[in-house]
């Protein structure tokens, strides 16, 4: 129902907001992630690379990620 996390967190009910979060949590854990690590990411608009028009994050784990930015 929201096409990006500025939408969403404009728009979102308190209670989908914690969900959404909660649910995040949840798939790290089912997928064993929550040590050592992961990374979740989302992408908004053109400058972030956002391809689909819909709210989504992307859970990254399982091997180290490196830097997020050039030091």
């Amino acid at each position: 129902a929201y096409v990006s996390w500025d939408d969403f967190s404009d728009q979102a009910s308190a209670e989908e907001i914690a969900g959404f979060v909660r649910a995040g949590g949840q798939v790290a854990r089912e997928a064993g992630l929550v040590e050592p690590g992961y990374r979740l990411l989302a992408n908004i608009g053109g400058h972030g690379h956002q391809e689909v028009p819909h709210l989504h994050v992307h859970v990254f784990g399982g091997r180290q990620m490196g830097a997020m930015l050039p030091r």
